[in-house]
């Protein structure tokens, strides 16, 4: 009993800086409410719409900067309704987080990662999917533009109302696909640029999948299968902290201060290894208090993986906002340019309003509308305690960034999912594994029935499927709606 009482105390210390946020989560629940959130994302859409007419109220494009300030923040909101629920997932889901402290959290770290290091895919999805130069003319590229970025918002809108996580980098790919080929036709399309693009679409999702089960294989194999686990927490738990943090310092050296002082990537790489190392050191003796007076089970870990899970679902949302952020203003950025000088062809600049709108309507998207898919990916694909969401949520947020960095603009709906996937097909290989050692030791044991195995199956194969196959439609249900709008669009200005 005393153990369980010390076991209670964790807990309520663990969570006792969170519960502050249970007026952000009664919130949440009211904004929920039918046309409350619909409204507040209105007001937020001609905020965005007036802060455009106020940059550009004397340019003679502003009435068509204003309409694409309007289309890039309600990219923005579906963005935060949709792809922020890969980050916070797993954490609520584990149970580790509540539903408000995960909305503040991702409403910070979204929008400092948006603000501090987002920007490097903004080029690739403006200027690397289409070559500019054959829309002829700026007026063309303009329209392209914003057929891309509407039927992107329309497309990730309907998703998410009926409750899919399809990737909002699918979307905003597909639409300016779509729009470069109802301009210009087939050949307007850089296709050894989307190739890549492809490809980076089957290997995150694998690599997120690999790098999640490979953690959770090291955390069984060093701490949940070993006769102390308590004492081999202590061990590892602090390492495990440690590489976390060291990513996080390396991936800011690279980008977040790159407007400050240049880093090369051998220094980023030493600066994240020393503080990986500090961390590391400094958890010891953490942990070590942490687990005082707790019992030799699997029950008791989970409070030693509270706190790392918090931190890498803040580092995943960090990661998230520099990486996604170009899908809303990448497009509108283009516009932006386009409509300022006529020169539609160059690299594209970021306007510092532009990332605003980029950020806040990541934050004001999943305030408003996020909760649905927080749940679904946190409960409904497969069973998640803070040891397997840390896996997940530590192998996302390496995935995104590496593929940050590398300016692909790669699917963070794909890797945080595919580190659902992977940690839940790693539980069932290992369970069969074991089950199967079992049997060797005791050959009497009788083997399952093919429907007992069915039953035992630790991934639901339903989501499995349904998700798969909004990954595989999206790309192109985003390219047609947008040539169908482009067409629209020059119909109605033509006329």
């Amino acid at each position: 009993m005393a153990h369980k009482n010390q076991d209670g105390r964790h807990l309520e210390t663990l969570d006792r800086d969170l519960a502050r946020f249970s007026t952000l989560e009664l919130a949440a629940t009211y904004v929920a409410r039918p046309m409350v959130g619909p409204g507040i994302a209105l007001v937020f859409i001609l905020l965005a719409g007036i802060a455009a007419m106020v940059f550009f109220g004397q340019t003679s494009n502003s009435m068509i900067v204003v309409i694409a300030a309007c289309l890039g923040a309600y990219m923005a909101l579906n963005i935060g309704a949709n792809d922020v629920a890969n980050n916070m997932g797993p954490a609520v889901g584990a149970n580790a987080l509540s539903m408000g402290g995960a909305i503040a959290i991702a409403v910070v770290f979204e929008s400092a990662g948006a603000l501090i290091a987002g920007g490097d895919v903004v080029s690739t999805i403006a200027k690397g999917i289409i070559a500019p130069e054959s829309m002829g003319t700026a007026s063309t590229f303009i329209w392209a533009m914003m057929a891309a970025l509407l039927s992107a918002a329309l497309w990730v809108n309907l998703a998410t109302w009926v409750g899919a996580p399809v990737s909002t980098t699918h979307s905003v790919v597909g639409g300016v696909m779509g729009a470069g080929i109802a301009a210009a036709g087939f050949a307007a399309v850089n296709w050894p640029t989307m190739a890549g693009i492809a490809a980076s679409w089957v290997i995150s999702p694998m690599l997120g999948g690999l790098i999640a089960a490979m953690f959770l294989w090291l955390i069984k194999s060093r701490i949940v299968y070993r006769d102390d686990k308590i004492a081999a927490a202590r061990t590892w738990v602090p390492v495990l902290v440690g590489i976390m943090g060291g990513a996080f310092s390396a991936y800011l050296a690279l980008k977040g201060l790159k407007k400050i002082i240049k880093i090369d990537m051998p220094t980023a790489l030493l600066i994240g290894a020393i503080v990986g190392v500090v961390i590391w050191v400094l958890m010891i003796p953490v942990i070590r208090k942490q687990s005082q007076g707790l019992e030799n089970r699997n029950k008791s870990l989970k409070v030693l993986f509270g706190i790392p899970l918090v931190v890498s679902a803040a580092l995943l949302s960090f990661a998230h906002g520099a990486n996604d952020v170009a899908n809303a203003v990448a497009p509108l950025a283009a516009i932006v340019q386009a409509s300022q000088s006529e020169n539609f062809t160059d690299a594209v600049s970021i306007p510092f309003w532009v990332m605003i709108i980029g950020a806040f309507g990541i934050s004001f998207g999943l305030f408003l509308f996020g909760p649905k898919l927080i749940r679904m990916v946190g409960g409904q694909i497969t069973k998640l305690n803070p040891m397997r969401a840390y896996c997940v949520a530590l192998s996302a947020a390496l995935t995104v960034i590496i593929a940050s960095w590398l300016g692909l603009p790669v699917s963070s709906t794909h890797i945080a999912v595919g580190g659902v996937f992977g940690v839940g097909f790693f539980r069932e290989w290992d369970a069969e594994r074991r089950l199967r050692q079992q049997r060797l030791a005791v050959p009497e044991r009788a083997a399952f029935a093919p429907e007992e195995r069915r039953r035992r199956k630790l991934v639901r194969r339903s989501h499995f499927l349904t998700i798969l196959a909004a990954w595989v439609i999206t790309v192109p249900a985003a390219a047609m709606l947008s040539g169908l709008i482009f067409v629209l669009i020059n119909l109605a200005v033509s006329a």
